[in-house]
């Protein structure tokens, strides 16, 4: 059964069409990558399928998903955000609180589970801002996985990221589909990146957009050496 199945989907902004016709579907704990070139939609549907973007035309529809995890992409003023490790990491749980307004001791158990599995419990008590760039990835990998068991949704999760870190997270992401069977969707330009992790790939373009596995992928015409470029 599928968790998300996105059907004849168009969105857009003031009118003006973003992407036409997508049709998807991801099971439980399949590892998507969604590629394509820049403004073909990618985060735009990511805003879609968290709810914070209503569809022009078409249709999304989830099933058995009660929460999803989200790790956008960074700023420099969110890399600065002054807060502890442990109040981002908590910081997931915010979708659960409905109308209280302290965390539960639930809530603080599990941040703490969170930033043990991601190997980040000695960095609790220090500033996020003063972390580095793969630290902060780690912290905010955390504060998706707080907040659902279900479903991450990763939005550029290596970049800016230094070699070592970015094999590091894709190690984490691909550790946690596997093991834990967490349903990944995870917009990227790194091709070669969706060909070794993911079970499945989407490519935002003019429309036809292509979807279906990583290894179909690879003899598909939207497929170019290290591009991923449609050759149309």
């Amino acid at each position: 059964m599928p968790q998300i199945i996105c059907r004849d989907l168009s969105l857009g902004y003031d009118g003006v069409s973003v992407c036409e016709h997508v049709n998807f579907w991801v099971n439980k704990g399949d590892y998507l990558c969604v590629v394509g070139d820049n403004g073909s939609g990618k985060s735009t549907l990511m805003k879609a399928l968290l709810g914070l973007k209503a569809p022009e035309g078409g249709e999304i529809i989830k099933e058995g998903i009660e929460y999803i995890g989200y790790l956008p992409q960074q700023n420099e003023l969110q890399r600065d955000f002054p807060a502890t490790v442990r109040e981002v990491v908590l910081s997931g749980r915010v979708a659960k609180l409905g109308k209280r307004l302290f965390y539960t001791r639930e809530d603080k158990r599990a941040a703490v589970e969170c930033m043990e599995r991601l190997g980040i419990a000695e960095l609790a008590k220090k500033s996020y801002g003063e972390l580095s760039g793969g630290q902060q990835q780690r912290v905010l990998l955390a504060r998706a996985l707080c907040a659902t068991g279900d479903m991450l949704l990763l939005d550029e999760p290596v970049s800016g990221l230094d070699p070592a870190a970015t094999a590091d997270m894709y190690n984490l992401i691909s550790e946690l589909n596997r093991k834990e069977k967490i349903t990944v969707i995870m917009v990227t330009h790194d091709i070669s990146a969706a060909l070794k992790y993911a079970s499945g790939v989407l490519h935002m373009s003019a429309t036809p957009e292509f979807f279906s596995s990583a290894e179909d992928y690879k003899n598909s015409p939207c497929f170019a050496v290290g591009r991923g470029e449609c050759n149309e």
